[in-house]
């Protein structure tokens, strides 16, 4: 009978400090939060159509800048994204660089559209303009968040005992935002106060 209780608590112990509720719980946390950016992506998705129509009324506007943003819209709200995305590193580099594409379309869209005296003063452009930068800071928090969920289950992933009951039950490190440009951002800016 001691022999018994001693086993049980034993067992209890082991299974206490082998993460499985942990990464019940982070696995969970993570597909939420990933939730939240697709929820924001969409957000912005949905307010590009209305940017577009506005800017078509512009009659000397920018073709081609217009097509770029129409097309990567289109190539971002084409991929199939669940949440299996997240363990699978080939989608998820496909889903964030279509995303990429897609917000520096609209940032190019932007910068031509102070050319526009009349554009800038449209009330309508002006509006949409602020919601699209409201848009974009809610993409960052989510993913900020995301990328934070995701620190935490792959800490768990990883660290030991934990890292067993990772192996036991297939429970691999999932995949985190990158920027696309690293090369580029970090090399430092030329500044040059001779040019006008």
């Amino acid at each position: 009978m001691v022999k018994n209780w001693i086993l049980a608590l034993l067992t209890a112990a082991a299974l206490t400090g082998c993460g499985y509720n942990d990464f019940q719980r982070l696995d969970e946390q993570t597909k939420s939060t990933w939730s939240e950016v697709l929820n924001q992506y969409q957000r912005r998705a949905d307010l590009v159509p209305n940017i577009v129509a506005t800017v078509k009324g512009e009659a000397a506007f920018e073709q081609e800048t217009l097509t770029k943003v129409v097309e990567a819209r289109a190539k971002a709200t084409a991929l199939q994204v669940t949440p299996e995305t997240l363990n699978n590193p080939e989608a998820f580099q496909k889903f964030q660089a279509a995303q990429g594409e897609l917000s520096g379309a609209l940032s190019r869209l932007m910068v031509v559209s102070e050319r526009y005296p009349s554009l800038k003063a449209n009330q309508a452009f002006g509006d949409l303009r602020v919601q699209l930068e409201g848009t974009e800071n809610r993409i960052t928090v989510a993913r900020n968040r995301y990328i934070q969920a995701v620190q935490a289950y792959n800490v768990l992933a990883r660290s030991f005992p934990s890292n067993l009951t990772a192996m036991a039950f297939s429970y691999s490190p999932k995949p985190s935002f990158t920027v696309q440009n690293e090369a580029a951002i970090s090399a430092p800016p030329t500044v040059d106060f001779n040019k006008k």
